[in-house]
C-alpha cells in the first residue's frame, strides 16, 4: 500500500495514512476513505510528514505494529 506519513514521532515507527477510493452502494458516487496503520521503520526520522511511502504487510511486531515500511 502506499500512503503519506502522518506523524513520526515515535522512535522505531512512523503512521501512514492510505487513502483509498470506494464506490457508495446507494448513490454511485466515489468516496475516498482514510485509514492509519503504523508501520515499523529503523529511525522514524529518516521520514518528514507529508512524505509518500510504501508499507508492506508482516509479521505482529507488537500489539498494534503489523506493518513495516519498504524500503527502496
Amino acid at each position: 500500500m502506499t500512503g503519506k506519513v502522518v506523524s513520526n514521532k515515535m522512535m522505531k515507527a512512523v503512521i501512514v495514512e492510505v487513502v483509498t477510493p470506494k464506490m457508495n452502494t446507494k448513490y454511485k458516487k466515489a468516496v475516498n476513505t482514510k485509514k492509519r496503520y503504523p508501520a515499523a521503520c529503523e529511525d522514524s526520522s529518516i521520514f518528514k510528514i507529508g512524505q509518500s511511502v510504501d508499507i508492506i504487510s508482516c509479521r505482529p511486531i507488537s500489539k498494534t505494529i503489523q506493518f513495516k515500511v519498504k524500503e527502496d
